[in-house]
């Protein structure tokens, strides 16, 4: 199981946190796309993660890049395709391009963003992935869509190493869009069980598109709340009730119940073990903290 990090926040952290998994050795950094950090606060600064992640091409040299992920309805596939592609250059091959349907209400209101309802989300989204796979495709393809459409020629550059990624927890239409167009699927935290049948879904439609479902990398991404001691897990439960205007009790209940890995001791290896059974090759540990010092503490519990 590869264990890569997730964060946000301004530049400071992000280098921060991009260093510290460098040092550590962790498979990649994954930055969130929104333009709100917290919807139920606008007063919290966000940043536009494909600029923090161009930035960090330049200030790493191992760790993969990982947009995770981008709300459809945020740029044309124009646009997604041009970032990504320069960003792939930028990189050396070290970018993975991740495109979702969209989640936080506020951001799109606030900021009058396009937000159609979800299954017209869902029709864009299938669109935009067909559309960025014609245009880096090594041969001049078109694509044609009720929403978004691509000329056959060949749009250059060609990217070195850009791989896509499709992320969600529904168990029908995001494992399908999977099979069909990515590299990389990230099924969100959630019990082995869940996992198992996402992924089985995923493999059946590359399958059904003659695709090698083998070359899916799977991973998946939680709340990283674990350490190897009670009183450090029970701080951290601390922090995030505050953050989120809970209770620890409430929060490690609701983890439990959606099989989030969290816990002290030996329980977070374990949860992870028990989803890499599932499939999973990839666990990012989303931290969303300024304060770094957490850093080894929640990766130590996750190594086991």
């Amino acid at each position: 199981m590869e264990i890569a990090v997730q964060n946000r926040g301004p530049w400071d952290t992000v280098l921060g946190t991009a260093r510290w998994a460098e040092k550590r050795g962790l498979a990649a950094i994954a930055l969130p796309d929104h333009y709100l950090e917290r919807g139920d606060d606008p007063d919290y600064p966000a940043y536009d993660h494909l600029v923090h992640l161009a930035a960090l091409a330049r200030e790493t040299t191992k760790l993969e890049l990982v947009s995770l992920l981008s709300p459809v309805t945020f740029r044309h596939p124009a646009v997604l395709y041009k970032t990504a592609v320069t960003l792939d250059e930028i990189s050396s091959g070290r970018f993975t391009m991740g495109v979702g349907v969209g989640w936080l209400d506020e951001e799109f209101e606030l900021y009058g963003l396009d937000y159609p309802e979800r299954r017209v989300r869902y029709e864009m989204l299938e669109e935009c992935l067909a559309y960025l796979s014609a245009a880096v495709a090594p041969e001049a393809r078109s694509f044609k869509g009720t929403h978004y459409q691509l000329a056959e020629f060949d749009p250059h550059p060609h990217p070195k190493n850009l791989r896509l990624l499709v992320g969600g927890s529904g168990p029908r239409k995001t494992p399908r869009l999977a099979g069909l167009y990515a590299d990389e699927f990230n099924i969100y935290a959630c019990h082995p069980e869940e996992y198992a049948q996402r992924a089985m879904a995923a493999h059946t439609a590359a399958e059904g598109a003659g695709r090698d479902p083998t070359s899916i990398l799977l991973s998946t991404a939680g709340p990283a709340v674990a350490a190897r001691k009670e009183s450090d897990y029970r701080l951290l439960l601390e922090r995030q009730s505050a953050k989120t205007n809970s209770t620890p009790e409430l929060i490690a209940t609701v983890y439990s119940e959606r099989g989030y890995p969290h816990g002290s001791g030996s329980k977070p290896a374990e949860m992870l073990a028990a989803l890499e059974e599932a499939g999973c090759r990839r666990f990012y540990m989303q931290i969303f903290v300024r304060d770094l010092d957490v850093l080894d503490l929640v990766y130590d519990a996750y190594l086991g």
